[in-house]
C-alpha cells in the first residue's frame, strides 16, 4: 500500500461491534459443541443466539489458563495460518485502544496484539498496523480541535505525550521488520500537524469515519496530499467493547459464557475493563480476496 493522497472508501457493512460480538458468542458456542461432541454429552444449539443455563459447560473444559491469563476459548495456533506464501498477501491489522486503558500499559499490549495475530496466520511480519487511540473521533462537520472549559483534552500536551508514546513501540516493530507501515485513526488535519513532527516514523494512512454521505473536508484532503498520507474511510466503532458487552459474553446469567459467576459483579464483585481490540485480515494481493479475518481481545478482570 503506497502513501499518497488517494481517498479509498470501504464498503459500508456491519459495524465492527456488530461483527465482534457476533463473532466472540459464535466462538465460544463452537468451543462448547466441541468438548460436548468429544465427551458424547448433549451440545449447545449453536442455531440460537445464547447459550441456555442448563446447557452451558464448564469453561475449564474450554478455556485455557497459563499464569494469570485465562484465553477464551483455548486457542490451538496449529490450526490456522494463511495457505499460500507470505508474499502473496496484503495482512492489515487495526488496534482499538479501548477507554480506561492506561497509557503505560500500552507497549505491553501492541506486542501482546501483534504476536497474537503473527501466531495465529503463521507470518513474521505485517504490511500494515493501524491504532486507534481511546476518546478520538473524527468530526467531519467541524475539523478544528473541539476545546471545553480545560481546553482540548484529546491534543494538549499530556495527552499528546501519550500518544506519541504508545507511536514508539509501533515504530520499534517498524524498525525491527515486523510491520512495513502505519497508520491512524480518526486523525484530522490539525491533530495531524501537532502529531507528525514529533514522529520518527511517520503513518502511510489516516483512517478516518466519515459520517453523512461520506464528505471528507477538503482541509484533510489537502493536507494528507501534502503529507504523502493516504486516506481510508471505514465503518468501525471506536468503542468497540464495552463493559457491559463484555460481562453479557462471559457472565453468568442467560446467554452468558458462565466465566463470572454472576453477570452484574462489575460493582458487587470482579471489576471488568476491556483493555484491548485487534482487528486482522490477510487479503489475497491478485486476487483481492478475504482469506483471513478475525478478531482477538483482551479484558482485565480485578477481583
Amino acid at each position: 500500500m503506497n502513501g499518497g493522497p488517494s481517498i479509498i472508501r470501504r464498503s459500508a457493512s456491519e459495524k465492527s461491534n456488530t461483527e465482534l460480538t457476533n463473532s466472540l458468542r459464535a466462538n465460544f458456542l463452537a468451543s462448547q459443541q466441541a468438548v460436548t461432541v468429544a465427551s458424547n454429552s448433549p451440545a449447545p444449539d449453536l442455531n440460537g443466539t445464547h447459550t441456555s443455563l442448563s446447557q452451558r459447560v464448564n469453561p475449564q473444559l474450554w478455556t485455557t489458563r497459563e499464569s494469570d491469563i485465562i484465553y477464551v476459548p483455548s486457542i490451538d495456533f496449529t490450526a490456522s495460518g494463511v495457505v499460500e506464501e507470505r508474499s502473496q498477501y496484503d495482512i492489515t491489522v487495526k488496534l482499538f485502544f479501548l477507554p480506561n486503558t492506561r497509557p503505560s500499559a500500552r507497549r505491553q499490549h501492541i506486542q501482546d496484539a501483534v504476536a497474537l495475530v503473527l501466531r495465529e496466520l503463521h507470518v513474521p511480519s505485517i504490511d500494515l498496523l493501524i491504532v486507534s487511540y481511546p476518546e478520538i473521533s473524527f468530526d467531519a462537520d467541524d475539523e478544528e480541535e473541539k476545546e471545553d472549559e480545560d481546553g482540548d483534552q484529546v491534543t494538549g500536551p499530556e495527552y499528546l505525550d501519550d500518544l506519541i508514546e504508545t507511536w514508539r513501540t509501533m515504530e520499534q516493530l517498524h524498525e525491527n521488520g515486523t510491520v512495513s507501515q502505519l497508520g491512524l485513526a480518526e486523525f484530522g488535519s490539525e491533530r495531524l500537524r501537532k502529531f507528525l513532527p514529533k514522529t520518527k516514523v511517520r503513518p502511510s494512512v489516516d483512517q478516518i469515519n466519515v459520517r453523512d454521505c461520506c464528505v471528507v473536508p477538503k482541509s484533510l484532503i489537502l493536507y494528507a496530499k501534502q503529507e504523502k498520507i493516504e486516506l481510508l474511510t471505514h465503518n468501525d466503532c471506536t468503542d468497540i467493547l464495552s463493559k457491559g458487552t463484555v460481562r453479557e459474553l462471559i457472565g453468568g446469567s442467560e446467554g452468558g459464557a458462565g466465566l463470572l459467576e454472576d453477570a452484574a459483579t462489575d460493582s458487587a464483585g470482579s471489576d471488568i475493563e476491556p483493555q484491548w481490540v485487534v482487528k486482522y485480515t490477510a487479503v489475497v494481493r491478485d486476487r483481492g480476496v478475504i482469506e483471513n479475518k478475525g478478531y482477538f481481545a483482551m479484558t482485565e478482570i480485578r477481583d
